[in-house]
């Protein structure tokens, strides 16, 4: 069940028997050579729809755009500084828990939204109850990072060692590919990658990894492998959401 495809009257409907929601988080950004610059958020949205068919949870609409301000030397790529992101997400969970929801699972789909969604969370929490909004102490949010996965983790692994690497990853270029067929793209990689560096600004950042890749090889994604990723993290997350909004 998609929110936005959805009426009021199926919402409050829907709030009689679960007050669980899912929410996709994503990120706007440069994915190397051959990846799309949605691909965070194309991930969390199509694990998000799965999770919610699986589980018949609504699915809030994606959060497209995320915390990447060390990408944005690259063209196309788009970023919410971290302040600004605590404020979408405390405003998006108000709205939400205004309305009787209580548990917002968030699937997450870029590795820089971590540490600014857990800030986010804990905003939330004091802001709410700043609020005396009647059920603050209910409010729970919980943080679901598709590739951070055991099953999806694994396979990585299996299928790519260490070209795996740590961004415009084999793994999510191969979901994109799976969930967008038609938008699959080639491009020269050079066999030399950038590994290991630390992250500080946009330029910087650029400079030691000028192609945008860390450490990977996504030429060795194929849409099979990213069935496969789509499945494992549908079926693990799936059984994590069950188990938050039917725990304490």
């Amino acid at each position: 069940m998609l929110l936005h495809l959805s009426t009021w009257l199926e919402v409050e409907a829907y709030l009689e028997h679960s007050q669980g929601v899912i929410m996709p988080i994503g990120s706007t950004e440069q994915h190397g050579p051959t990846g799309l610059i949605g691909t965070d958020a194309i991930c969390a949205e199509a694990i998000a729809k799965g999770v919610g068919e699986a589980t018949q949870a609504l699915v809030a609409p994606t959060i497209n755009i995320g915390m990447a301000l060390h990408h944005t030397a690259f063209p196309g790529s788009m970023s919410l500084r971290p302040s600004t992101m605590i404020q979408v997400v405390k405003e998006y969970v108000t709205c939400l828990a205004k309305a009787r929801f209580t548990k917002f699972f968030f699937i997450n789909g870029h590795g820089g939204n971590i540490a600014t969604l857990k800030a986010a969370f804990s905003e939330t929490y004091a802001h709410l109850a700043d609020l005396n909004l009647p059920n603050a102490d209910n409010i729970k949010c919980y943080l679901g990072n598709w590739f951070m996965c055991g099953s999806v983790y694994q396979l990585a692994k299996e299928l790519y060692g260490d070209k795996e690497g740590s961004h415009a990853t084999p793994s999510e270029v191969a979901l994109t590919q799976y969930v967008y067929p038609e938008a699959i793209k080639q491009a020269p990689l050079s066999p030399e990658v950038g590994r290991g560096y630390k992250i500080y600004g946009a330029e910087d950042f650029r400079r030691r990894y000028p192609d945008g890749r860390m450490g990977s090889d996504p030429a060795l994604a194929t849409p099979e492998h990213g069935k496969q990723f789509y499945e494992l993290a549908v079926k693990e997350l799936s059984h994590t959401y069950l188990e938050f909004v039917n725990g304490e």
